[in-house]
């Protein structure tokens, strides 16, 4: 029996951690990519609710890829965008700006 909550505490530790950590990721990438141009992410997170952020950040980010390509005012950003680096650390993006959303009552702390 004592195995069994051993187990299922583990388990719940674990999960939490792990989720905790791509959203500190997701700001660390904000931090360093995207604030130049967006500011904090509290402006930026809480302009679009979880399910727009879920939308424009599946499929490796490229809907918000395509945004930032299509726009002349972002061709700063063009080189990230087009970068293996963006698909790889887009998930944990993913995970900040739908933490932080507008719908999540959450504030983030972008230093």
């Amino acid at each position: 029996m004592n195995k069994i909550i051993f187990y299922i505490i583990s388990v719940f530790f674990i999960t939490q951690v792990t989720s905790e950590a791509a959203v500190y990721k997701g700001q660390r990438v904000y931090v360093k990519e995207c604030r130049h141009c967006h500011g904090g992410g509290q402006a930026i997170a809480a302009s679009k609710n979880m399910r727009t952020w879920k939308k424009m950040l599946k499929d490796k980010g490229a809907e918000l890829a395509d945004l930032h390509l299509k726009s002349d005012k972002a061709k700063d950003s063009w080189e990230y965008f087009n970068s293996d680096k963006f698909q790889k650390k887009a998930k944990h993006l993913k995970d900040f700006l739908v933490e932080y959303a507008k719908d999540s009552g959450k504030v983030p702390a972008c230093n």
